[in-house]
């Protein structure tokens, strides 16, 4: 007690002595404070309907029963008066529905507003849903005409996020594809008139994945979609009407949940919350870096004193400041609160550190680390270091460090590199760049509701963790079709042909030679496997069986009979003229130019040809012979029969290499090699193959499959569609707890890990066929699977239909264990299909199928009197309602349509379309190969549990096989990486976190450097984490042992939502902020965003210039604020074309179904990557029209790619944006065209556009209206050279663009566009990138482009996730002005100038405009060199540049020209980006990125170089050529260091007037005033100073 009393003395007497001293300073030291919002540009949507569709994520009958339970409980509403109590009302709600932890992620999620992008989406639905039908005028003051409104609505308002307007007043209303019903009246009439959905009078509404369809629906019935809130008395009634129609099977009911603005006041006072202002977003981080002001880079005019929207936010005393707990002072001596908070202020002004000696870096790292440790929560004293470091650094530097840390830090740093993050979730590695809090809330969120369906199964807490531990297959995993047969013929034997006996047999010496002599006599075997399409085609009629007729009477088949002769070469002259003979039966009918039909007379052409040079007799004597030979007919019906079985028949060719399946094609074969060798080469290493290995036996019993079926070996980029089988088990009356399975001969009471359900309609010949091969796949005998059927008929089922399942059914549930049951039901089968799908049988009357069934039982030993019974007193009544539950039983869980046939393996669902066969050959491949990568873990962990709480009659092998199905099936719906780590080798005794919990069902692993930007973001997540979760934890500190400087230069909030966010005074919705608190007055900061990959964010409310904060000039404002807009959402893909390179330059364009061109873009070559900007809605992709669509077609996914696709639909209705795999082929007879056709060098581009129509974009122009950059505020005028524009301004237009950030460059940027303009006397339009545009400039730019005449659009492109990321802004910047220049700009522009935003123009820019650049696509200026006292800084004249160059000349980057249509067709583009990635990554290259890149990659992207009076600064060129220059820029000097300013008006004449005249158009346009030049007066402390000093003054201490 004594002792702190002590302490507080000495506390007392200093701050005594400070707030003395501090009075004088009082105004400068008060503390400032900056806060950061975000919000969507969608209007608010309203929490309430937001609930429901969070629930509905959970299980989508919650959704139903959220509205009952809130329908029924309208009297409470009276008590909900704020944001708040809605908010704890809504959740109660919802949370009843719910277990915890899920119900406390529910509410967070709540906060979140995660769900707030589908309800944009279902605005977007209902707009379209109006647009289609012109409203009556009852509804609505006059008719609309259909096409027109579509239109309009598409293009505006889907991209301004504003909400729909009620329609004539009205809230809710009813789409039923044929009309639109407002009144529950007329909705009643037409629910009692009768509507045959199959006559295809009127189109039946489209439902999608994410809708929400009433459970009672039947799928058969009439479609009606709600739109409508819930929470209005129209939705009330509308509801009840609609509920009731679909328990009678009228209706198949979907609400989808709208409230149209005007609708608020309608709803009850908690339906409305969240509506008044568009989200506050939460989920990302917020910097504030300390700036590097070598430069001075601020700009001198004064800000305008506007609005200040100043912050109530209370500060956070119990935070840590310098060993003080301030909170804690405060209660002890209230009455000291102004002293102590003024020596609070002044240790945390003190303290802020951006440099430190060496010796107090070095262990800067432990020292953090041991901080951590100690701290009684870690996670908060974590994020509390690295989120404030600059203030803390000084403080942590002075730690007593012990050793057993650091050393328990650098041993594990022996495991893994220092300062490396990484992060696992129940084992499975996420990537740490990539993580943000939307993605983490929906990993955890899926694995807890896992967790929650796992315990319902009566598992143990041990084994539920298992089971959410385990990881999917690899990607990797390359499934090989074991071909070995007899049926192949190979052209060569490695072993004993002459011409590889050269080649060692040591393999480790051949694996070097065979990379080296690829070409030469390469050591490859070729073989043939050849078949006959005709037989394959009369194989698969005949149920898989070879037909005997077809075996008579094959003369005919030409296939068969290349087949027999080639059998007959080889056997008698050897495989090289088997060979030679195919090849001359292929050069006749090249000849001939027949491409496909091959004519007998060529086959015999080319026998003769081959075999007459060494023949003994006559070859046409021997041609008769062989048409008719018994022995050879039989061996090519059987390599047929092989091809079949193999199921390589249906890809019509393929290669194989080792098993692989490829394309056939050469570039294939190359690709196929390369991706084989190193698989070969690392066993080779690892001793696994030797000399003496056979290296096909090896790879094809280690991974080798009987057959192939696209269907289901699906290849990396096509993800097989899985569904979730758990809460379908665990629900009472489910399909699947009634269903009886088959299983093989004497297994019944194995455990069956693999369960095919198997989906037929035996109304069909496809279903029937089906079903037989699951019976005959059972017959054939399979240990570890059982066969359930599902019946999927149509309304239309016959009585003899029904009969036969009633049959099966029986048969399944009562005689699965008796031995003649699969052979009785075979048959059955065969009479059946026979009887009545084959042949028209009487479909009145069933006694005959009846008697057949009596009669097959005793033929088979089952007891038929069991059967009378049972069939004699059927009701059909009963089998129909049955029926009718399956069908909604597979529309709602499998997504399977009526009448479809499926096959779903444990989950995985292979839906099969018409005309494609599936074998029982099928079923064991799909059985061997998801036990083999799913299954089979499970399985194991299963055989381990102790199920010591259920009761031991429970426990059957049906119970078993069930919770396998279950745990497989939804741990299969998971997206999650199968990458893992072996964290536990890491050392956790001194240098680590641990968090126990032994009931947790989330484990997190984490490695985290403390003092890194990962880390930042990290140690907020996982605090979350703790908080909502309460997770159990392992986190390995690894911070980078020994600095060499400060690891973090920043200050740093990530924003988490919380439920004070919501008003508890009124509606109020504030959502969460970031907010920094006394933050260092007198450096310069530069405000950064951290978001979520997929977002793109741009500044909306800045009064400050946030590239340059300078607190001390905020004058009385106490906080700082900026709010930001999340503009759009990132879609972005890789578009592959199966064996070959990704198809450069291919275009894509992005719409809605009445739009279809919103937006569009171009393929990279680098991963085949695409972008576009879209928001919340269902949105369709396709090829644009012109070459990329008269060469490609997009291949359809999931079903094996066989099939092509118009368009592909693209959902995005949540914050997480789209990463889109897409497949396109050429089309039949485009094979060998090329996508990008050159444009000849001579021409210009406009001749080539007029006279040819192969240029690669020659009719881009017909549809390139929609741009990337979207519409933004771009003001758009007929382009047309013949009309004077404003300003008097005619001819082509000049396209220029540019890139600012920062007042001071905006400023440049004005006086940048005044003197184009007025030395330029074509139209301009410029082009800037609008990332870093403060939110004043886009507010002048528009004004200013009507005064003066010019066009203007504002572009921007996300920074791709695989390209190296810059982490500084400047560099950033740098990277924009080069890197993505063929995919910023629309397709349709040719050519652009950029021009740096600090340059003046002194001529005409058309003369550059117009120049030949002699076919290259670039043009720079050369830095010029007559100014000799730079010598010394010319680096480009010494060392690595000189020898690089070798001879050119290194261009400055202020001015350049791009063509971009010659970029774009050299791919000059991919070139840049290859080159960036690779030596961007060490820190010291491109330190002038957007200079260095294109000077280093001249010699493959080709540089025009300008003369040099297009560029003039005065660092280099010296002032002799002044008076020449056509531009000025205001190159830093890198001697003087002079401050932009200060160059801009000694160096330029009329930089003083431009620079006058822009900022009177701003102060006009904004409402300012600004001081006009000769009233300038220097500052009162520095009146004794020159002018030229003062203004420098001026600027360093700026105000912002």
């Amino acid at each position: 007690m004594g002792r702190s009393g002590f302490c507080f003395l000495i506390l007392i007497v200093f701050c005594i002595c400070l707030s003395g001293h501090s009075v004088s300073a009082q105004n400068r030291s008060k503390p400032k404070n900056v806060q950061v919002a975000l919000r969507a540009k969608w209007s608010g949507t309203p929490l309430l309907l937001e609930a429901g569709e969070l629930l509905s994520k959970e299980w989508k009958d919650f959704f139903w029963d959220f509205i009952e339970s809130w329908l029924h409980s309208d009297n409470l509403d009276t008590e909900s008066s704020t944001a708040k109590d809605c908010l704890k009302k809504i959740a109660k709600f919802g949370k009843s529905l719910l277990t915890e932890p899920l119900a406390s992620i529910f509410e967070f999620s709540l906060t979140l507003r995660s769900a707030s992008p589908r309800l944009v989406l279902y605005r977007q639905l209902a707009e379209e849903s109006l647009s289609s039908f012109p409203l009556t005028d009852d509804v609505a003051p006059k008719t609309i005409e259909q096409n027109e409104t579509a239109k309009t609505l598409t293009s505006e308002s889907f991209l301004s996020g504003s909400n729909l307007k009620s329609p004539g007043n009205k809230c809710c209303w009813v789409d039923t594809g044929g009309s639109l019903f407002f009144e529950v009246v007329d909705l009643l009439t037409w629910l009692d008139t009768p509507n045959d959905v199959t006559d295809g009078a009127f189109q039946q509404p489209e439902i999608f994945e994410f809708d929400h369809v009433h459970p009672d629906s039947t799928a058969g019935s009439p479609t009606a979609i709600l739109y409508g809130a819930l929470g209005t008395e129209c939705f009330k009634e509308f509801h009840k009407v609609l509920s009731e129609a679909a328990k009678k099977g009228r209706a198949k009911y979907v609400v989808r949940s709208v409230l149209p603005s005007g609708c608020e006041s309608k709803t009850t006072s908690c339906g409305a919350i969240g509506t008044k202002e568009p989200p506050n977003l939460g989920g990302y981080g917020v910097e504030l870096a300390l700036k590097n002001m070598e430069y001075k880079a601020m700009d001198d005019s004064t800000v305008k004193k506007g609005v200040t929207l100043e912050d109530p936010h209370t500060e956070d005393l119990s935070q840590e400041v310098r060993g003080f707990i301030f909170s804690r002072i405060l209660e002890r001596k209230p009455e000291l609160t102004s002293e102590v908070m003024a020596f609070r202020d002044y240790l945390l002004s003190a303290t802020v550190s951006d440099t430190l000696d060496v010796w107090e870096l070095k262990d800067l790292g432990h020292q953090t680390a041991q901080r951590i440790v100690h701290a009684s929560d870690p996670l908060q004293s974590m994020q509390e270091i690295n989120q404030n470091f600059p203030s803390i650094v000084s403080s942590l530097s002075r730690t007593k460090l012990n050793d057993s840390i650091k050393d328990e830090i650098i041993e594990n740093q022996r495991m893994i590199p220092p300062g490396k993050s990484l992060l696992a979730l129940n084992g499975a590695l996420i990537n740490v760049e990539d993580i943000d809090l939307h993605s983490l809330v929906d990993m955890v969120h899926l694995e807890l509701s896992l967790a929650d369906q796992y315990r319902k199964l009566q598992i143990p807490p041990s084994g539920v963790r298992k089971f959410l531990s385990v990881l999917p297959p690899s990607e990797s995993y390359a499934f090989r079709v074991d071909f070995r047969s007899p049926h192949v013929h190979y052209i060569n034997n490695l072993e004993e042909d002459a011409m590889y006996k050269r080649w060692r047999s040591n393999i480790n010496e051949a694996i070097d030679t065979i990379i080296s002599l690829f070409e030469n006599n390469l050591p490859m075997r070729f073989g043939v496997i050849l078949y006959s399409e005709n037989l394959i085609e009369k194989i698969e009629e005949n149920d898989g069986e070879l037909p005997v007729a077809h075996l008579k009477d094959d003369q005919d088949d030409i296939s068969s009979l290349v087949m027999r002769l080639f059998l007959h070469i080889k056997e008698n002259h050897g495989a090289l003229m088997a060979f030679q003979f195919l090849s001359n039966v292929n050069k006749l009918r090249v000849e001939s130019a027949a491409e496909d039909s091959l004519e007998m007379h060529q086959v015999e052409g080319a026998f003769v040809e081959t075999i007459l040079p060494t023949a003994t007799s006559p070859p046409q004597e021997t041609l008769l012979k062989l048409e008719k030979d018994q022995t050879l007919s039989e061996l090519s019906h059987e390599s047929s029969v092989f091809a079949f079985k193999l199921g390589l028949a249906k890809m019509g060719c393929s290669l194989l290499m080792n098993g692989l399946v490829y394309e056939p094609n050469e570039e294939a074969l190359i690709n196929a090699m390369n991706d084989e060798l190193p698989r070969i080469q690392e066993q080779v290493y690892y001793g696994q193959i030797n000399s003496h290995t056979d290296v096909l036996d090896k790879f094809l019993s280690e991974s080798g499959v009987q057959r192939y079926n696209a269907k289901i070996i699906a290849d990396g980029k096509v993800k097989p569609k899985f569904v979730s089988l758990c809460a379908s088990i665990l629900a009472k009356e489910s399909i699947l707890n009634d269903l009886y399975y088959l299983h093989s001969l004497e297994t019944m009471d194995d455990l069956k890990p693999v369960t095919h359900l198997v989906v037929v309609d035996m109304t069909s010949k496809k279903g029937m066929k089906l079903l037989r091969e699951g019976i005959r796949y059972l017959i054939s005998g399979s240990k570890i699977a059982r066969v359930g059927v599902l019946f999927n008929a149509n309304k239309d089922a016959t009585l003899p239909s029904l009969v036969f399942m009633k049959a099966f059914e029986l048969t399944a549930s009562s005689y699965s264990h008796k031995k003649g049951v699969l052979q009785f039901l075979d048959q059955l089968c065969s009479f059946y299909e026979q009887e009545y799908i084959l042949a028209s049988g009487d479909t009145k009357s069933y006694q005959k199928i009846i008697d057949k069934v009596f009669q097959l039982a005793d033929a088979n030993g089952l007891p038929s009197n069991a059967y009378e019974s049972s069939l004699s007193g059927f009701s059909a009544e009963n089998l129909r309602s049955y029926l009718n539950k399956v069908a909604q039983f597979l529309f709602r869980t499998i997504g399977v349509e009526s009448g479809a046939s499926a096959v779903v393996t444990n989950g995985r669902v292979i839906q099969l379309l018409e005309g494609s066969t599936f074998l029982s050959h099928d079923l064991h491949l799909l059985e061997s190969l998801e036990f083999k990568q799913r299954i089979k873990h499970i399985a194991e962990i299963i055989e381990e549990i102790k199920w010591d709480d259920v009761d031991p009659d429970v426990l059957t092998s049906k119970f078993i096989s069930d919770v396998v199905m279950a745990i497989s099936s939804s741990s299969s719906t998971r997206d999650r990486s199968s990458e893992s780590a072996r964290f536990e080798i890491l050392s956790a005794e001194y240098s680590a976190v641990i968090m126990q919990n032994e009931h947790a069902s989330i484990h997190i692993d984490a490695v985290i450097d403390p003092l890194s930007s990962s880390g930042q973001k990290l140690s907020a997540l996982l605090r979350f984490l703790s908080k909502y979760v309460q997770p159990s934890m392992r986190l390995v500190l690894n911070p980078v042992s020994s600095l060499a400087d400060l690891p973090l230069k920043n200050y740093y909030r990530y924003v988490v939502p919380t439920t004070d966010d919501f008003s508890g005074t009124d509606h109020t919705v504030n959502g969460p902020t970031a907010f920094f608190s006394n933050m260092p007055l007198s450096k310069t900061l530069t405000m950064n965003l951290d978001v979520p990959e997929p977002w793109l964010v741009q500044p909306l409310v800045a009064i400050h210039d946030l590239d340059n904060i300078l607190l001390e000039n905020l004058a009385e404002t106490r906080t700082l604020q900026a709010v930001f807009e999340l503009e759009a959402l990132v879609l972005t893909g890789h578009c592959s074309e199966k064996d070959h390179e990704p198809p450069r330059g291919l275009q894509l364009i992005l719409g809605t179904r009445n739009t279809p061109h919103l937006v569009d873009t171009l393929v990279m070559a680098n991963l085949g990557y695409w972008q576009m900007k879209v928001f919340p809605g269902l949105w369709y992709l396709q090829l644009a029209p012109g070459r990329s669509n008269e060469l490609y077609v997009m291949r359809e996914d999931g079903e094996g790619g066989q099939d092509s696709t118009l368009s592909k639909q693209i959902t995005i209705d949540d914050l997480r944006g789209k990463l889109v795999h897409m497949e396109v082929k050429k089309r039949k007879g485009m094979e060998r065209e090329k996508l990008l056709v050159p444009v000849d060098d001579d021409d210009s581009h406009s001749t080539t556009k007029k006279g040819s129509q192969n240029g690669w974009n020659s009719n881009i122009l017909k549809w390139a209206s929609g741009f990337i950059g979207g519409k933004d505020q771009s003001k758009k005028e007929p382009n047309s050279s013949l009309e004077p524009r404003s300003g008097g301004r005619y001819g082509k237009t000049i396209n220029i663009f540019s890139v600012a950030s920062g007042h001071l460059y905006e400023r440049f940027l004005k006086i940048m566009i005044l003197s184009v303009l007025k030395n330029t006397h074509r139209p301009v339009k410029f082009w800037f990138i609008k990332n870093y545009l403060s939110p004043q400039f886009k507010d002048v730019i528009p004004h200013m482009a009507h005064e003066y005449g010019f066009e203007y659009e504002l572009i921007t492109y996300k920074w791709p996730t695989w390209l190296h990321k810059q982490k500084e802004k400047q560099r950033i910047i740098w990277a924009y002005k080069i890197l993505f220049l063929d995919v910023i700009f629309p397709l349709a522009l040719e050519k652009v100038i950029f021009v740096d935003a600090d340059q003046i123009v002194r001529t005409d820019m058309g003369e550059l405009y117009d120049m030949d650049l002699k076919g290259r696509p670039l043009a720079y200026t050369p830095f010029c060199d007559n100014n000799k006292d730079m010598d010394g800084y010319r680096f480009w004249k010494q060392g690595f540049w000189k020898d690089h160059l070798r001879g050119r000349p290194y261009h400055i980057s202020a001015l350049y020209v791009v063509d971009l249509v010659k970029f774009r067709e050299t791919a000059a583009g991919d070139q840049l980006r290859v080159f960036y990635e690779t030596l961007s990554k060490d820190p010291n290259s491109l330190s002038n990125l957007d200079q260095d890149l294109p000077n280093y990659a001249q010699h493959m992207v080709p540089i025009f170089s300008l003369p040099q009076e297009w560029l003039w600064c005065e660092s280099w060129c010296g002032n002799a050529t002044k008076s020449k220059a056509k531009t000025i820029d205001l190159c830093n000097n890198p001697m003087t260091k002079e401050p932009k300013l200060q160059g801009a008006k000694r160096i330029v004449t009329e930089w003083p007037d431009l620079d006058l005249e822009a900022r009177r158009f701003t102060a006009k346009i904004l409402g300012e005033n600004i001081e006009e030049p000769q009233e300038q007066i220097a500052p009162p402390h520095q009146i004794e100073s020159t002018n030229e000093d003062s203004s420098e003054d001026n600027e360093s201490k700026a105000e912002l």
